[in-house]
């Protein structure tokens, strides 16, 4: 009987859609909403630890309220996470050690945004479009888009010319833990 039981549940668990799968974990799912509608996140504490609470983190202080999509490039990923919008900026914590995995960066992937050097993601993170394949191994994978790719893909694009910076960008209007979601 229990492993019929178990059996059933796998294959209930095969039929239920992915935003409502997502909510099973509530703590570790983020709610991204812009003016076009909701991007829900899995974060992957598995993949990256230390990321994922920073993340968290920095959801919970409400950091991400109001911060642009400041680079955003038609085919490949939209950036976001700097306060001062440039590009340049970061939160006040400190900076975290690259945590680095061969899971491949694919459409929908999130990843943390970082200078030359590997250890210096902070708070700018991006959602991957098309074309991020050769980031994998290269840039922490700290999440994934379960449902909301098409408001993804609604976010104002940048200046080819300018590598991806938008003028007059979208924005956050706010970003919460599903467990926290009003």
């Amino acid at each position: 009987m229990k492993r019929l039981l178990a059996a059933g549940a796998i294959v209930l668990a095969g039929l239920v859609p992915a935003a409502a799968q997502q909510a099973a974990d509530p703590q570790n799912t983020v709610y991204l909403d812009t003016k076009d509608g909701r991007i829900a996140i899995r974060l992957r504490p598995d993949l990256a630890p230390k990321h994922v609470e920073q993340i968290k983190t920095l959801t919970k202080q409400g950091f991400y309220d109001g911060v642009v999509f400041h680079r955003v490039i038609d085919g490949f990923m939209a950036q976001t996470g700097d306060p001062t919008g440039t590009g340049t900026g970061k939160s006040d914590l400190p900076n975290i050690p690259a945590e680095f995995t061969k899971t491949q960066f694919k459409r929908g992937s999130v990843g943390m945004a970082r200078s030359q050097n590997p250890n210096s993601a902070n708070s700018q993170f991006f959602i991957c479009y098309e074309g991020c394949g050769p980031l994998t191994g290269q840039y922490t994978l700290f999440g994934e888009v379960v449902s909301g790719m098409d408001v993804a893909d609604k976010i104002k694009k940048g200046d080819p010319a300018a590598n991806g910076m938008v003028t007059n960008p979208d924005k956050i209007v706010k970003m919460q833990l599903a467990a926290d979601a009003k």
